[in-house]
């Protein structure tokens, strides 16, 4: 398989630690977003929405963080990482709809304002960040993953934006669960850390 990523993206770091969790063989291609490699002919004919992540797989052109994360392990057959039965594939489906949404509009978003110079309102994505934050840790108590439990795509799919919340300014101190999560995610055999920038709380510490 082929990524097509770029290092300092959530979402590419989501499709990369997914691969790198069930232990696929991948080669990673670096898209050139500030040269606006992205935006070339060659990338949009893999992705007309010119986003990275994009997985080739001998030709099978998968683009979408989330679409890659289902593609897989429903491609390896690991229904330890997406549940089968009805009510386990609703439960990470739930939660791949908050990574599109409140994590996106969120901790993302408030990352996105520091990192790559985003124009969005700092106050009102911060406080979006902490709304989800809030729900995250009251989901956690006393619960180790995100749905059943082992971890999922679910949890995959949350990780890179929360963990690196600190860099859009959303402190993640007061967030005793959500933390525990974070450091049992990277406890995981396989585990391949996503790269840190000097940016909001980072810069300050």
């Amino acid at each position: 398989m082929k990524l097509y990523h770029h290092p300092l993206s959530g979402h590419a770091h989501r499709a990369r630690l997914i691969l790198a969790l069930l232990g696929v063989p991948h080669e990673l291609i670096e898209v050139d977003l500030k040269a606006g490699a992205h935006k070339t002919q060659d990338f949009l004919a893999l992705n007309p929405f010119g986003q990275v992540p994009v997985l080739d797989d001998d030709g099978t052109i998968v683009s979408d963080s989330n679409a890659i994360l289902v593609y897989v392990a429903k491609t390896l057959g690991r229904s330890d990482w997406l549940p089968e039965d009805p009510r386990g594939a609703a439960a990470v489906q739930r939660w791949l709809s908050v990574a599109s949404g409140e994590v996106a509009y969120g901790p993302a978003a408030a990352r996105l304002v520091t990192v790559f110079g985003a124009t969005f309102n700092p106050d009102e994505v911060i406080g979006r960040a902490h709304i989800l934050l809030g729900r995250l840790e009251a989901h956690l108590a006393g619960r180790d993953w995100l749905v059943g439990e082992r971890p999922t795509i679910a949890d995959v799919a949350l990780y890179s934006y929360v963990a690196r919340a600190p860099e859009g300014h959303v402190d993640l101190s007061g967030y005793a669960n959500v933390n525990a999560f974070l450091r049992r995610i990277e406890a995981l055999p396989g585990f391949v850390p996503f790269a840190q920038t000097p940016a909001g709380l980072t810069a300050a510490a």
